[in-house]
């Protein structure tokens, strides 16, 4: 009875080391499943926008950069044309915009509410720490404007005004630094380039800071402003423009760079320019414009 004892546990013990082998490797490969789903999961953006045959667009909805047309409906501006034909020669029939506060559109980048931020935005420093930056699409400044009858013949006679500013743009740093050396005796911050082109034409502010490309398209649209930019005035802050992805999203920015390298050479994004007013002096060739992040 002792051996058959004995026999009954070796039998047993070899049947629970059996099961107990067969429970890891069923683990393993549920670990090797979920794993797989897992990287489905993640993956790239240009390979998401690809599938779903769509690429949404982050904008703070500012003419003539990328804005949705009042009348049309439909994503227009320098900067919309661009990425709308990026899109299309990637593949991608439908670029969507999802308007957002200027000095929010780095965040909901990073927050994957949004697959590319497109919207007259300068290359900076700072602002490489939180995205990638594509290739330079273009370049341009800012200028100053004022009412018409206004007193303002140079910028000497800021010393004495109250200059707006749009928040989050690299000109209201621009106006900041000026009050800081005397050169403006003050500044207002506002939310929205309507704002502050209002602000000037009701007289809450003296003067604006704003992009040039901007200043004189607004100007151009809307005949109940009864304002100018100043000239003649030399822009201090001329800045490089593209696009901004998310860090690892290499991809997206690598694919963006090769069509807007392409559409350089054969004239389409010169083109574009000249439609929203801008001429050579906005263009920024190619192999000025490579590697705008480094």
């Amino acid at each position: 009875m002792k051996k058959l004892g004995k026999k009954l546990l070796v039998v047993t013990m070899v049947i629970m080391s059996c099961i107990g082998f067969m429970t890891g490797c069923g683990s393993g490969s549920s670990s090797t499943t979920s794993t797989s789903s897992s990287n489905d999961k993640s993956k790239d953006t240009l390979a998401a926008a690809k599938e779903k045959g769509v690429l949404t667009v982050a904008s703070s909805n500012d003419e003539p950069f990328a804005f949705m047309d009042a009348k049309t409906n439909e994503f227009t501006g320098i900067d919309a044309e661009i990425i709308t034909e990026v899109a299309k020669r990637l593949g991608i029939n439908k670029v969507e915009m999802k308007q957002i506060p200027f000095e929010n559109l780095l965040v909901e980048l990073n927050n994957n509410t949004v697959d590319i931020v497109t919207d007259g935005m300068y290359v900076k420093d700072e602002r490489k720490k939180l995205a990638l930056f594509t290739n330079i699409w273009y370049k341009e400044g800012e200028a100053i404007v004022i009412p018409k009858d206004s007193k303002i013949a140079s910028k000497d006679d800021l010393k004495n005004a109250t200059l707006g500013g749009q928040k989050g743009t690299a000109f209201l740093e621009t106006a900041q630094k000026w009050q800081q050396d005397g050169s403006v005796k003050d500044v207002k911050v506002f939310g929205s380039q309507s704002e502050l082109m209002l602000a000037v034409n009701t007289g809450k502010v003296d003067a604006c800071i704003t992009d040039g490309m901007v200043a004189g398209y607004t100007l151009s649209q809307d005949s109940s402003l009864n304002l100018k930019i100043l000239s003649p005035y030399k822009a201090e802050t001329s800045g490089m423009i593209a696009a901004a992805v998310r860090k690892n999203d290499k991809a997206l920015a690598d694919a963006v760079n090769e069509q807007i390298d392409e559409m350089k050479k054969d004239g389409t994004i010169l083109k574009l320019l000249k439609k929203y007013g801008m001429n050579e002096d906005y263009f920024v060739s190619v192999e000025d414009g490579k590697a705008s992040d480094k």
